[in-house]
């Protein structure tokens, strides 16, 4: 390729870099307090430097920018990456540019054990009970599905979604009447979870996320010439040389994992993996060398911007992030969808 072709492969993904690298300075100054982005920016180098104590009760805004906005936002970049990559692999195994990652009943499945850690464990294991809990439900429910969506050994992929479907239906049904019958004073807590939210966001929360971004964006673009047969359709893919069968149920369970990971430290979030890859595709194409990567860069900047409409709409309360994502990402694929290819 001549150094003209690279420049352009690679121009769009540093540009989004950038953009994502600004916006996560930008928002953390975002909130009830406001912080500037040059004190933002020196209270986290004095950090990276060792130069200051993580929790120095003489500086409030410190206090503020390094214990609880750097990891909200970081945590924000990482959900909505871990989202975003999530949806454009399901969408070429599939087929089917609709397809999202709580289609697969992982959301509704991390409910369930949100609302069992609430109610019947509470704190047994600390900070971690609730996002264990709802990660066990996210993995029931998916193996529930995968199971539901197998013929004869075989993963089919529109019986797959289906199954998804029926299954969300069923375990959301069944949390909303454990909610019913159970503790009224823990409903808003669990509801505001099962919204979505980054409330949790605390550096030790951050380690198992980044690695399951990093591991599962290195194994999905190492098949990223699978991924691309798939995007012809089965007949194509297999005469090419692919196991359509063991391919697909290998990407539902990295993908699975891959959400509900997420799902546990933030609750469900809806429409960036449906959002981010199709604006991904109008910047790259929908080769996966470069959509997964720009896939990841824009479901982080719409992630960390969704968040701090939710910091700011009204302030100083927060609007859970599904919310926000909601109105906004609905918006955008309309425009997506209307606009002309």
């Amino acid at each position: 390729m001549s150094a003209t072709g690279r420049r352009a492969r690679v121009l769009p993904l540093a540009l989004l870099a950038i953009v994502l690298a600004v916006s996560i300075v930008l928002a953390i100054g975002f909130g009830s307090t406001r912080i500037a982005a040059g004190d933002v920016m020196r209270t986290i180098a004095a950090h990276a430097a060792g130069r200051t104590h993580p929790a120095d009760p003489a500086d409030m805004n410190d206090a503020i920018v390094w214990m609880i906005r750097v990891p909200r936002v970081l945590l924000g970049a990482l959900v909505g990456a871990a989202l975003a990559v999530a949806g454009a692999v399901l969408q070429a195994a599939t087929s089917n540019r609709l397809a999202d990652p709580h289609l697969l009943g992982v959301s509704a499945g991390a409910s369930v054990g949100a609302v069992a850690a609430t109610l019947w464990i509470g704190a047994a294991w600390g900070v971690l009970t609730l996002p264990v809990c709802a990660f066990a439900g996210a993995l029931a429910a998916t193996a529930l599905v995968i199971a539901c969506g197998a013929r004869g050994g075989r993963v089919d992929a529109q019986r797959l979604l289906l199954a998804g479907v029926a299954i969300s239906f069923v375990l959301m049904a069944l949390a909303n009447l454990l909610l019913y019958l159970g503790d009224q004073r823990a409903a808003s807590s669990v509801l505001f979870w099962m919204l979505g939210g980054l409330g949790l966001a605390r550096w030790n929360l951050l380690d198992v996320p980044a690695a399951l971004v990093g591991i599962s964006l290195i194994l999905l673009i190492g098949r990223r010439r699978e991924l691309d047969a798939l995007m012809s359709g089965d007949v194509v893919a297999v005469t090419l040389g692919v196991n359509v069968t063991r391919l697909r149920r290998e990407l539902f369970v990295v993908c699975s994992l891959l959400t509900a990971g997420m799902v546990a430290v933030s609750g469900a979030i809806g429409f960036v993996g449906l959002v981010a890859p199709h604006a991904a595709r109008r910047l790259v194409g929908a080769g996966h060398a470069r959509l997964l990567p720009t896939s990841a860069l824009v479901g982080a900047i719409m992630l960390v911007w969704a968040d701090v409409a939710a910091r700011t709409l009204i302030s100083p309360d927060d609007l859970p992030i599904g919310v926000v994502t909601g109105l906004f990402g609905g918006v955008f694929f309309v425009w997506l969808v209307r606009s002309p290819h």
